[in-house]
């Protein structure tokens, strides 16, 4: 049975399953989705080590030809089949239903150990108000992690207490936010944090580029090393930066689509959000190499032997430049502060994925959905997480969630849409119906030959060096690294097919019309473009020229 002909014991009702109040809030809770913690801890360091100033051009190019138009491939499935990532999918086509729940398994991972560094950042906010690292911040971090290390890194469930009671505070809050629903839950929340977000930072900023050392800084992030553009690899870490930046390809973005009202411009919306993504990055720059710069001018150093990233950015360098600037504690709990909101946003959009999926199989409303994925999750996350094994576990899954999760379900999505289903016309066409900017053959080139191909030579180098590195990932045990790493992002496509292959229940939202009433559009039809009327209001009226 095809998505577009509804059970006849579910004929005439309508899914229950929430929406946006309109763009701005849409807006809003995807630039909160697109803005967390690669943005603040991950780019200062990556444009750094890709030619400075230089790396602006092949990012930016990246943004255009990569970024963007797999951010209009996203809303325009969700937004014309009106679904979460496997009832879209199945919807766009029923064999590409296992699509949907790859994102789906991956947002799963990650929700599962995002909630790890949020509790950190939690505590490391109150940490701030009285520098409680001392003189040692790596010492400190590692004692208050207990977190096991290298050869060391085994199965453990020793409970750290003070990340058990964050964590368990972090999964009330995002419980308490899901449940309250699309609108009032995930919007109103973006629409405080994310405004707050960029006040905070901005005042960050603005503080870390009084310290001394800042301008240095700056010149080191800045300065236009060109001759790097010749260098492929500087390519590759533009273009794997806006994937991880932008929130695309693992199913937040197509969920949020599917929440917007029917006449709304998905192009104008894309085109903010990817670009305030951006923005924020490039803040984020300025407010890193400030503070780098200041912490090695203290400490008698080069730039680059304080230049980090990730955790030992965060959590190791900050704490540091905290104890050694002029009101270290404003900046401590701005930074830290931000990590949080940051992260909370992101973090919800996560879970959304997962809660989306799972209210559309059942057809349940708002509350049992989010119970029944939420407590689970926090269950899970907090008795693996909040353990000695927290931080090699999220090492380990961090990296193979991002390239074997998101670029690889990006690449095959990619070549599923363009070459198998042909369906770029279709979607072309549903984004142009009110889409203030309007695509064409150049979006279609984008999705069909430039992003496949970066994500392909990509996912390529990523595996190669993995496998010759001559040492295991961080020097884990290998069976650690086996289990937690490769048979993981195996068994996510293994599961995803089997999920994909369980009949929907007569009850679910498959078989119902949309919210507004409406019957879902049909599946694409391969190659065809859709047929503007006069009749249509809305694109999902508009159907292809068979």
């Amino acid at each position: 049975m095809t998505a577009s002909t509804p059970s006849p014991t579910t004929a005439g009702t309508s899914a229950d399953r929430g929406a946006f109040s309109g763009r701005t809030a849409f807006i809003f809770a995807a630039i909160g989705s697109a803005v967390g913690l690669g943005n603040i801890w991950r780019f200062p360091s990556v444009a750094y080590e890709n030619g400075g100033g230089a790396f602006i051009l092949p990012y930016l190019i990246a943004l255009l030809t990569a970024g963007i138009p797999l951010l209009f491939l996203d809303y325009a499935v969700g937004h014309r089949w009106r679904g979460s990532a496997p009832a879209a999918w199945r919807r766009f086509k029923r064999w590409t239903e296992f699509i949907g729940w790859w994102q789906v398994l991956v947002a799963l991972i990650i929700a599962l150990y995002y909630a790890l560094i949020l509790a950190w950042a939690t505590n490391y906010t109150i940490f701030s108000l009285d520098q409680r690292w001392g003189d040692d911040a790596e010492g400190f971090f590692n004692e208050y992690t207990q977190a096991l290390g290298g050869a060391d890194v085994t199965i453990s469930f020793d409970v750290v207490p003070a990340v058990l009671i964050s964590m368990i505070l972090v999964w009330l809050a995002v419980i308490v936010v899901m449940a309250l629903g699309v609108q009032k839950g995930i919007a109103a929340s973006s629409v405080v944090f994310i405004p707050l977000l960029v006040v905070m930072f901005v005042i960050l900023v603005v503080r870390s580029l009084f310290l001394p050392g800042a301008i240095d800084g700056l010149e080191a992030l800045f300065q236009p090393n060109w001759a790097a553009l010749l260098n492929p690899s500087v390519w590759i870490a533009a273009y794997g930066q806006i994937f991880f930046s932008l929130s695309v390809a693992f199913g937040i973005m197509l969920t949020y689509a599917s929440y917007l009202k029917k006449k709304t411009d998905l192009t104008g919306s894309g085109l903010v959000v990817g670009f305030a993504n951006s923005s924020f990055e490039i803040l984020c720059g300025i407010g890193v190499f400030s503070a780098l710069g200041f912490m090695a001018q203290a400490q008698g150093l080069a730039i680059d032997e304080v230049v980090t990233d990730g955790v030992g950015l965060a959590f190791i360098a900050f704490p540091t430049i905290i104890s050694e600037a002029p009101a270290g504690a404003l900046i401590g709990v701005l930074f830290f502060g931000s990590l949080v909101l940051a992260g909370f946003t992101s973090l919800i959009s996560i879970v959304e994925v997962v809660i989306a999926a799972f209210q559309d199989k059942f057809g349940l409303a708002r509350i049992p959905a989010t119970l029944g994925v939420c407590i689970p999750l926090a269950v899970v996350s907090t008795v693996l997480f909040s353990t000695t094994m927290g931080l090699p576990l999220l090492d380990v899954l961090d990296k193979w969630a991002n390239e074997y999760g998101i670029v690889a379900v990006a690449l095959v999505s990619t070549i599923v849409v363009t070459y198998l289903v042909w369906g770029l016309p279709t979607l072309r066409d549903h984004l142009n119906y009110k889409g203030t900017f309007r695509i064409g053959w150049l979006w279609m080139l984008c999705v069909a030959v430039i992003a496949p191909l970066v994500l392909g030579v990509s996912l390529f180098f990523s595996t190669t060096d993995l496998l010759t590195s001559g040492t295991t990932y961080m020097g884990y045990p290998g069976w650690f690294v086996l289990v937690f790493g490769w048979l993981m992002a195996i068994g996510l496509v293994v599961v995803a097919v089997v999920l994909s292959l369980i009949p929907w229940p007569a009850g679910s939202n498959l078989y119902k019309d949309d919210s507004d009433g409406d019957p879902i559009a049909p599946e694409a039809a391969a190659g065809k473009g859709l047929v503007t009327t006069s009749q249509a209001a809305t694109p999902h009226e508009l159907r292809s020229d068979r």
